[in-house]
């Protein structure tokens, strides 16, 4: 079992930056692959940004890729996405998320079903 708890939302201005944190309960987080969804108004939960096990390998979404970039820290059990050039599009709701499934290419990490635990989710404005 693995509780994740995120932090580091919040209102911001177009093209300005921000850090969330996910961290996650439990001594086997290493073991885990980990996400980044968001859900905005009258939209479906999209793939952000993904990282594998070890944190040799990321993943992200066309929409931000080059903009986001997602990291762990194993020894604080943390996931982090660091969220630059921000656009009023990519205000939502951020999730994250920990899967144990032997993924190994883009559209399964990048798959709602792989993950087996949920945060609650922190919310991210961006305003023009």
């Amino acid at each position: 079992q693995v509780q994740l708890v995120e932090s580091g939302g919040g209102l911001v201005q177009a093209g300005g930056s921000l850090r969330l944190s996910c961290a996650a309960s439990g001594r086997t987080f290493s073991s885990y692959a980990m996400g980044w969804f968001r859900q905005a108004p009258g939209k479906e939960r999209e793939f952000v940004a993904a990282i594998t096990r070890g944190g040799g390998i990321n993943y992200y979404a066309d929409s931000v890729k080059g903009r986001f970039t997602i990291s762990r820290d194993n020894a604080k059990n943390t996931v982090y996405l660091q969220m630059n050039s921000l656009k009023p599009e990519d205000t939502a709701v951020y999730n994250c998320a920990a899967q144990n499934k032997l993924c190994t290419a883009y559209n399964c990490y990048a798959r709602r079903a792989e993950y087996d635990y949920w945060g609650q989710g922190t919310q991210v404005t961006v305003s023009s």
